[in-house]
């Protein structure tokens, strides 16, 4: 029985050493692949130039209409113009819940733009009889340019307020959200009553994204995750716009919205404050825009193509020229690929 034991313990250590030699020999496999894949990783965002700390265009717009008066609003040619310019450029819709969280899955060597929609006008999105956009809206617009470019996503956001896209009954209502969310699009908050909150009490603040919540929440279960502030005016308390409560209905959201002026910085920097996030102007260059609304900017970009967020391809790495590495905040240190 000695003899016995003896020959099966040395038969279980051997068992145990062979089977740590595969261990070891599946770590080291393992170590392998991931050098191997790091490797292939960096020859792609090195190709591409890429850099995913760099500027981000978000373009507000309001009605696309025949005749404009002065102001914001742009006619369908000019926002097809425009459109149509960022695709060749290299452009690719984001949402802006995509932008604040950082899910950037774009292919590379192209660079993120965020197309903002403020005030829910029946020109930016009217569904016919079959839930068809109409061509001359603006969503009608978009998925016309996005069929002539593939790759050029149609995808906005859209800052809904209690005129929303000029429907009254609470059913019309529910298909027009429902149908933006269920092709892509993006639903954010612009308050209930498009109230300036500049210099308002912290109830009047709480209340007003409150009720915008409410009325998005009412009619579609999914719940925004930006606001953009009326007129881009903060509060006294900037917080609050944030995150609050009020009537028993609480927000919480990642990202707050301004009215300009100049490209957002990427969501992985140390500049990015989602307390205050820029927003362009969609404008032509004449008067204050000369130098910063939309086709200034983009001009701008254009120019200094190293500052522009370009995409890796990879949304699970942040991809960089190693020299930028001290602007990358803590959060994505971890998906930091510097090259």
């Amino acid at each position: 029985m000695s003899l016995s034991v003896v020959a099966l313990s040395a038969c279980a250590s051997g068992d145990k050493e062979a089977e740590q030699q595969v261990h070891a020999r599946q770590a080291k496999a393992s170590l392998a692949a991931a050098a191997s894949l790091r490797k292939a990783e960096v020859e792609v965002a090195a190709r591409v130039k890429a850099n995913e700390l760099g500027q981000i265009p978000v373009i507000m717009y309001h009605r696309i209409i025949k005749n404009p008066p002065p102001g914001d609003d742009r006619t369908p040619e000019q926002f097809r113009a425009e459109l149509e310019r960022l695709a060749a450029e290299n452009y690719v819709p984001i949402t802006a819940a995509e932008y604040v969280t950082g899910k950037i899955g774009i292919p590379a060597g192209t660079h993120p733009v965020v197309l903002t929609f403020d005030d829910s006008s029946p020109s930016q999105l009217t569904l016919d009889g079959m839930g068809v956009p109409k061509p001359d809206t603006a969503v009608g617009i978009l998925q016309d340019v996005a069929r002539k470019h593939p790759g050029f996503r149609p995808v906005a956001t859209f800052y809904v307020i209690r005129d929303m896209f000029g429907k009254d009954k609470q059913e019309e209502r529910v298909q027009v959200l429902a149908w933006l969310r269920d092709n892509g699009f993006d639903i954010g908050n612009h308050t209930r009553d498009h109230l300036n909150l500049l210099g308002k009490s912290q109830e009047q603040v709480q209340g007003q994204i409150a009720a915008g919540q409410s009325l998005i929440t009412s009619l579609i279960k999914t719940p925004p995750v930006t606001l953009a502030l009326p007129y881009g005016n903060q509060p006294s308390e900037k917080k609050l716009a944030l995150r609050g409560a009020a009537s028993g209905v609480r927000y919480d959201y990642r990202g707050v919205f301004l009215a300009g002026y100049t490209p957002a910085p990427s969501p992985f920097t140390k500049d990015f404050d989602p307390v205050g996030i820029p927003r362009i102007r969609s404008k032509e260059k004449v008067g204050d825009c000369v130098k910063f609304c939309s086709t200034a900017w983009l001009d701008w970009l254009n120019s200094n193509a190293s500052d522009r967020f370009t995409s890796d391809g990879n949304v699970n790495t942040v991809a960089f020229p190693k020299f930028k590495a001290p602007f990358v905040a803590a959060p994505f240190a971890a998906l930091a690929l510097p090259y």
